[in-house]
């Protein structure tokens, strides 16, 4: 996908205040600036569905590649160690002995509580894919790193309609907090039918409030928590980005699962250039 920091542009201006037919402008100074407040709301908006869109794809991304590698790295950590015992039992050199041990103690080597569970849990619990791991349900990975594009069109629409940040009561973000979590479980999952389902249940709701009169102090500290608020989200792209999943990802923006594949054609030339080189060794 595009860079969210490059998506994010330049921001919305406030306007010049200028007439449509050139002559002086009759908005006041509170409704230029509301209109300054209501420009930077939607660029905040896309900018929050541009890194959010990244941020799926990087953890789709992560955990098919676990999934699908996982078990060719093994092979390959396995193959170093036969090779290396086998060349360490052909010459009997201390340090190729010292080498073959050292090779043999990095397959599969006792994890900490810590590294059992990366990559399964986070601050909301246990992932889906390791509750069914635990439960002896199938798992079900995401089919792709990238959901469809009638289901990026989809999540895209939902988004814009109910995003939290254009809730004025701390009950309504709650709702549109809800309701935008479920919105990307589904997007991440690439279920098309589900965020239909829900495009209808939003329509079905109570209608967005209508912004009533605000004062100008009202808005300027609007526009201060907007600017505070891209800010942290420049953060979080910056870091998503120069992730090692982020990286490799901008290695093949137009097609991370392509991506996904030849990296495994690669490792499996590695397999096999290694199992060619154990069979010299131990003929």
């Amino acid at each position: 996908m595009t860079s969210p920091d490059a998506e994010q542009g330049g921001g919305a201006a406030g306007g010049t205040g200028a007439a449509p037919d050139g002559g002086a402008s009759t908005e006041t100074p509170e409704e230029r600036l509301d209109r300054a407040v209501r420009a930077a709301e939607q660029a905040l908006i896309e900018f929050e569905i541009a890194v959010e869109t990244f941020r799926i794809e990087v953890d789709n991304f992560s955990r098919l590649h676990h999934q699908r590698l996982g078990p060719v790295y093994a092979r390959l950590e396995e193959l170093d160690a036969l090779i290396a015992e086998a060349r360490a039992a052909r010459t009997g050199d201390p340090e190729d002995v010292r080498r073959a041990q050292e090779l043999r103690g990095r397959v599969l080597p006792m994890p900490s509580v810590e590294e059992l569970f990366h990559g399964w849990m986070d601050s909301d619990g246990l992932f889906p894919e390791a509750v069914a791991m635990l439960t002896d349900q199938p798992v079900q990975p995401p089919p792709r790193v990238r959901p469809s594009e009638e289901a990026r069109k989809l999540y895209r629409e939902l988004a814009r309609k109910a995003h939290p940040d254009l809730a004025q009561e701390d009950e309504e973000r709650k709702r549109r907090e809800e309701f935008i979590s479920r919105v990307n479980v589904a997007y991440a999952r690439g279920d098309e039918a589900q965020l239909r389902e829900l495009a209808r249940e939003w329509a079905a709701g109570p209608a967005p409030a209508e912004r009533g009169p605000s004062r100008s102090e009202e808005l300027y500290a609007r526009l201060d928590w907007l600017a505070r608020r891209k800010e942290m989200l420049a953060v979080v792209a910056r870091e998503l980005e120069e992730g090692a999943i982020g990286s490799m990802l901008r290695l093949a923006p137009d097609d991370p699962d392509r991506l996904l594949e030849e990296i495994a054609e690669q490792l499996l030339a590695q397999v096999a250039q290694r199992e060619a080189e154990l069979a010299e060794l131990q003929g």
